[in-house]
């Protein structure tokens, strides 16, 4: 597997460095640790500022990626550097592209409540508008010892089962444990239970139809995700849940104490870029790390 290590010398992308330690890396697989020095417009009279804190921002660079590299020593991975000048969402992407990287991983704040919004403007547009699947390392996984655990969300689409896909080929101990959750919406759901008893036997028995189809569903979905699953993983637990998929989604992950949430999302660039409300909603509000699958 080839990865790209995004870093910023942050405790977030260090702790993004950590994580991959826990990883069953192998010599055929290549980790890239890329720091872009940020681009500075230059304005009017404060051109020599700009000027002179581009070029200490050089000068630190070797030691952010040498700080990087100390910390993934003794991995069996191929390590490679690389130092980049640009805006560093962009050059992040570009690099991933050019060098047809598998798997984008950075840190992130992970911060609860209405501080989990700060996830950071470059994670965030990274995570939006790469092609390339992304891992958002958060805090809690940074120490995190033992087997680790993964919360994989599917709703059947194709872009789920490219998650499921890119779980299966990414280098995960051989005690990992996997959960395959699917989340069954409700055509009804916003209607308050107080006024259910206004709603006649007829419209219940449609109701009470259209639940056992929608659970058909969902078992078809879930049996396709373990057999996805099975030659890769031996622990694999499923899990079916009815209500608001992100809810949902992010309450079962609290309950597993999941290192790795992983979702899926379409990855087009522009304005199609952006996530799903699911993908969105997860990784702005998930305490855990995030796998968006691209």
């Amino acid at each position: 597997m080839k990865i790209l290590l995004a870093i910023d010398g942050s405790e977030y992308s260090e702790g993004a460095a950590k994580f991959l330690t826990r990883l069953n890396l192998s010599p055929d697989d290549e980790i890239a640790v890329l720091h872009v020095i940020s681009e500075v417009p230059f304005k009017d009279d404060r051109e020599s500022y700009y000027a002179k804190l581009k070029q200490i921002k050089q000068e630190i660079a070797p030691r952010i990626l040498d700080s990087a590299i100390n910390t993934l020593k003794g991995i069996d991975a191929k390590i490679s550097t690389a130092l980049l000048d640009g805006y560093p969402d962009k050059a992040i992407i570009d690099a991933a592209l050019d060098s047809d990287t598998d798997l984008i991983v950075m840190g992130s704040r992970g911060l609860k409540g209405i501080k989990s919004f700060l996830i950071g403007s470059i994670t965030r547009s990274v995570a939006i508008n790469s092609p390339k699947s992304v891992l958002v390392i958060k805090p809690p996984q940074w120490k995190t010892a033992g087997a680790l655990k993964i919360l994989y969300a599917t709703d059947g689409s194709t872009y789920a089962a490219e998650t499921g896909r890119l779980l299966t080929s990414m280098p995960f101990p051989e005690d990992t444990e996997i959960t395959i959750v699917n989340v069954i919406g409700s055509a009804h759901i916003d209607i308050p239970e107080r006024y259910w008893m206004e709603v006649n036997e007829k419209i219940k028995e449609e109701v009470a139809k259209t639940r056992e189809i929608e659970f058909g569903a969902s078992d078809k979905i879930i049996e396709d995700a373990r057999e996805m699953l099975r030659d890769r993983f031996s622990d694999i637990k499923v899990s079916i849940k009815f209500g608001d998929p992100s809810l949902e989604i992010l309450n079962e992950a609290e309950r597993l104490n999941a290192d790795i949430v992983a979702v899926g999302s379409s990855g087009m660039r522009g304005v199609k870029g952006m996530l799903g409300s699911v993908a969105r909603s997860i990784l702005g509000h998930s305490e855990y790390s995030v796998l968006i699958g691209k």
